[in-house]
């Protein structure tokens, strides 16, 4: 058995913030909680004061790996930020949207529509996060583990939540360096869709913005909802 698989259950109880998450970890983790955020150095830090603990992360996504099923988090840039859990309008808007992918999709046996929780590494970007929806061409199914998807799905969904710049801006950057071909952002309050657009230099341009309808060209399709 690895060190690594030794303290994969080191953190046995599910943490609600940053700070009970750090109070959990070996002696010797060298990471700070800013503002309910936990951030690791650059590079790794060993110090041999602390070495009767055979193994300790030094990342963020090891230290996610180490957290109970349940724990409400992710990790974008190895940064590992709490999440809250959604509002009932927001769950309603989800189940509504993902039926009418599974649906279209089931159809015309395209991929698959894959709905939240269900992890997705984006490793080369230290990072693991939780779309609201995701769909996976069937060229792409070749991703998908037990554990989660390995690699950027062709199509992430987002219902905003009330921080809507974590959905706008940190997933943002991460998608499009990850190369999530579209990302639609959809407002539960009125339902406006965004949608962003990998381009051929790897770059999101807003494609459209609409009300109540999700436009793909990668599916070639219209879903009003």
């Amino acid at each position: 058995m690895s060190d690594q698989h030794k303290y994969k259950n080191f953190i046995s109880e599910i943490p609600s913030t940053a700070v009970d998450i750090y109070r959990m970890l070996p002696e010797g983790t060298r990471c700070e909680v800013i503002f309910n955020e936990l951030f690791f150095p650059e590079n790794g830090h060993k110090d041999e004061k602390y070495d009767y603990f055979p193994w300790r992360p030094t990342t963020a996504l090891e230290v996610y790996q180490m957290l109970p099923e349940g724990t409400r988090c992710e990790v974008i840039f190895n940064t590992l930020i709490m999440s809250p859990s959604p509002t009932f309008s927001h769950q309603q808007l989800l189940a509504d949207i993902h039926a009418l992918f599974y649906l279209f999709l089931k159809d015309q046996n395209l991929g698959k529509a894959i709905l939240s929780p269900f992890d997705v590494y984006i490793e080369n970007y230290e990072s693991v996060v939780q779309p609201d929806l995701m769909i996976v061409l069937n060229e792409n199914l070749g991703l998908i583990q037990d554990n989660g998807l390995h690699g950027a799905p062709d199509i992430a969904i987002e219902i905003l939540s009330p921080n809507k710049a974590y959905d706008t801006k940190r997933k943002r950057a991460l998608y499009e360096k990850g190369g999530v071909k579209e990302y639609f952002m959809i407002d539960p309050e009125n339902k406006k869709t965004t949608l962003l657009t990998l381009d051929a230099d790897g770059v999101y341009e807003q494609t459209y913005e609409e009300i109540g309808i999700l436009k793909s060209a990668l599916l070639n399709c219209d879903i009003a909802f």
